[in-house]
C-alpha cells in the first residue's frame, strides 16, 4: 500500500499541473487520476494474467487511464480533453520510469 501511495502522489504531482494548464479546475484536476490510478495500479497484475507481455499490459492499462481521464475532463468541459489526458499520462509514466531507473522510486 505504501508503494501505491508514493506512486499516486508522484502521479498527482505530474498530472495535476498539466490538467490545470488545460483549464481544469483543482477538483477536476485532482480527481482525474484519482479515478484511474488505483484501478491501473492494482489491476495491472490482473490484466497481465490475461497472457499479455509487460509492454502489452502497460499499453492496455495506460489506454484505459487516458480514455477515462479524457472522458472525465470532457465532462468538466475541458477542451481537447483527449490530448491533455494523453499528454498527462505519457508524461507521468515516462517520468515514473525515468525516476525508477535513476532513484529506485516510485
Amino acid at each position: 500500500m505504501k508503494a501505491w501511495l508514493i506512486a499516486f502522489a508522484f502521479t498527482q504531482a505530474v498530472e495535476v499541473p498539466i490538467y490545470l494548464r488545460a483549464g481544469a479546475g483543482w477538483r477536476a484536476a485532482l480527481l482525474a487520476s484519482t479515478l484511474t490510478h488505483p484501478l491501473v495500479w492494482f489491476g495491472f497484475s490482473t490484466v497481465r494474467g490475461l497472457g499479455l507481455s509487460y509492454s502489452g499490459t502497460l499499453v492496455v492499462v495506460e489506454a484505459f487511464a487516458i480514455l477515462v481521464e479524457a472522458a472525465w475532463l470532457s465532462s468538466r468541459r475541458v477542451k481537447r480533453a483527449f490530448l491533455w489526458s494523453l499528454l498527462a499520462n505519457l508524461t507521468s509514466v515516462t517520468l515514473g520510469f525515468l525516476s525508477r531507473a535513476a532513484f529506485g522510486w516510485p
